[in-house]
């Protein structure tokens, strides 16, 4: 494939994001400075948020490129090539928070909801708050992936089963570095590095998407424009992503403002100002029902030709996701 784009920015900062990673990774291991540790997770975000800008077409016009300078897997739990599969398929706008079909819904429809265990129902009303969505979040996301790639895997599967392998043989140089050359514990590398990563990510995933019967009323602007809207590259102004997908991230904040009354008038203004706003309105509080309240009232109505599945999709698979 003829090379015909190349978006400087996007690249130069991966190519950062890798070498910062790399770094602060040895001073943990080898000097001991665990106050880098806290860089290294932020790192991991800004990576998952990388990879999601290669799904979507960036930095170049060649998918083989932007894979490669996101392929290492340093936030350990979601294959690329997945994480690209599901994305992509949440952005369908039509079927936003289905259950069924948005990868990256958190409802149940009402008749798991209703077949839930007491216990089972307390953990996803938890899960559906701010400081429920950090703590247990990653852990139910990543359980929900794994055992429906697992299923899928046995049913024969084939790009799941590939997506994956080569998910694992990218573990080797990150393992290598991590536990032969710094000396860190893998297992300490996922508690201290890799879940804290995909909390952090879920700040920007908690917020982005309400179950509402017109769909551009389904995706918020976030206004952040401190550290979480860099390590989100943007993505907090999620409508705006989500209307122009193949736009670049350091070009999104221009066109929200440069067309912003436009934006929230299409959104029907479902808005926040910034993210300490959302954790003060949202730390202990449900920001949505976990039963999809459109299905349960009856209201829901899917596209034709989408057909619900015999199980439900992977839980808020967004966390990668993120990136």
């Amino acid at each position: 494939m003829k090379l015909r784009r190349v978006e400087w920015p996007t690249v130069l900062l991966a190519i950062a994001c890798t070498i910062a990673w790399l770094a602060i990774i040895y001073g943990v291991g080898v000097f001991g400075y665990w106050w880098l540790a806290p860089v290294g997770v932020l790192l991991i975000t800004l990576h998952s948020s990388l990879q999601h800008e290669a799904l979507h077409g960036h930095p170049t016009n060649d998918r083989r490129i932007n894979e490669a300078l996101v392929f290492l897997p340093i936030g350990l739990i979601y294959p690329y090539r997945r994480f690209r599969v599901l994305h992509l398929k949440h952005h369908n706008d039509e079927l936003l928070t289905d259950p069924f079909e948005d990868p990256e819904s958190y409802y149940m429809c009402p008749r798991k909801w209703a077949e839930a265990a007491p216990v089972m129902q307390a953990i996803r009303r938890f899960n559906n708050t701010q400081v429920g969505r950090l703590v247990i979040g990653p852990a139910l996301s990543i359980i929900g992936l794994i055992r429906q790639d697992w299923k899928l895997i046995q049913i024969g599967d084939r790009d799941v089963r590939n997506a994956w392998i080569l998910h694992l043989i990218g573990f080797v140089p990150v393992f290598a570095w991590v536990s032969l050359v710094c000396g860190i514990d893998p297992i300490l590398y996922f508690i201290a590095f890799a879940y804290p990563g995909l909390s952090v990510l879920s700040i920007r995933t908690f917020i982005e998407h309400q179950a509402k019967e017109a769909t551009g009323n389904r995706t918020i602007v976030n206004e952040d424009r401190g550290l979480f809207a860099f390590l989100f590259l943007n993505n907090n102004l999620h409508f705006v992503h989500h209307r122009n997908p193949t736009v670049p991230w350091y070009r999104l904040p221009r066109l929200y403002r440069q067309n912003r009354v436009q934006f929230l008038a299409e959104n029907d203004g479902y808005f926040a100002k910034n993210y300490w706003q959302v954790f003060r309105s949202y730390a202990l509080k449900a920001k949505e029902p976990v039963e999809h309240p459109l299905m349960a009232a009856g209201r829901w109505r899917a596209p034709k030709g989408a057909e619900a599945p015999a199980i439900e999709t992977p839980l808020g698979m967004s966390s990668q996701a993120t990136p």
